[in-house]
């Protein structure tokens, strides 16, 4: 099995496939951001893949979403997920919760993971699941996509970074995905910066994303990095 990991070797240790082999990342959303991250968690070697969305594929999703296709129109995504990863790396175990995570159900669901990614379009949704992977000592990767544009942080438990980038008076309603659309280069570039911090987590190693936000603008060719800790 270790032939399927052989390209990683020079950027991982074989400790470090083996740690991430017996790791566990739990996945919010199976969208635009969510395929391209569990593709690449999956394909890495993270052994043990939990996606949650109670969404279904439709023709507004041939866009952007790795998972979709015009066969499997109507399907639910972390189902097609599931049988994606059979093909790409079928020693994944890889749990399919075909839900909408909410205040009944988010610490359930989270718990036992090492990381929990958001991939989610809402802001309500994203400041349940900080909440909830804090109060369960879970750091958590943030991913935010619409038009040109995407940011990316990592959170620590009781860092509560979302606070800050969506204050008071923000905290309802979709994020700029639905206001700005998304072409379909934008998010597996996000989702790429994401599962880097996801990896650079699990392995402990590298310097994250921690109290800062990384913002990018491609139509001007900008990535900045708002540091907090400053």
């Amino acid at each position: 099995m270790m032939n399927r990991y052989l390209r990683n070797m020079k950027a991982l240790s074989p400790e470090e496939i083996y740690k991430l082999n017996n790791s566990k990342v739990c996945v919010v959303g199976c969208g635009g951001l969510g395929g391209y991250i569990i593709e690449m968690l999956g394909r890495i070697g993270v052994g043990n893949i939990t996606a949650i969305d109670g969404d279904v594929f439709d023709e507004t999703n041939l866009n952007r979403q790795l998972i979709s296709h015009v066969e499997n129109m109507g399907k639910s995504k972390v189902e097609e997920a599931k049988r994606r990863m059979r093909l790409i790396n079928p020693h994944v175990n890889f749990q399919a919760i075909n839900a909408l995570i909410d205040k009944s159900n988010a610490n359930t669901y989270l718990k036992d993971h090492d990381v929990v990614v958001d991939a989610l379009d809402n802001i309500e949704t994203r400041l349940l699941i900080q909440y909830e992977a804090s109060k369960l000592k879970i750091p958590m990767v943030h991913g935010a996509i619409g038009g040109f544009y995407g940011q990316v942080t990592t959170i620590f438990p009781d860092d509560f970074t979302l606070d800050i980038l969506y204050p008071n008076g923000n905290r309802e309603g979709k994020g700029i995905e639905k206001e700005l659309g998304n072409p379909s280069f934008t998010p597996p570039l996000v989702a790429s910066i994401q599962v880097a911090e996801v990896i650079k987590i699990l392995i402990n190693r590298g310097e994250l994303l921690r109290k800062k936000v990384l913002f990018i603008d491609l139509l001007e060719n900008n990535f900045d990095i708002i540091d907090f800790n400053k």
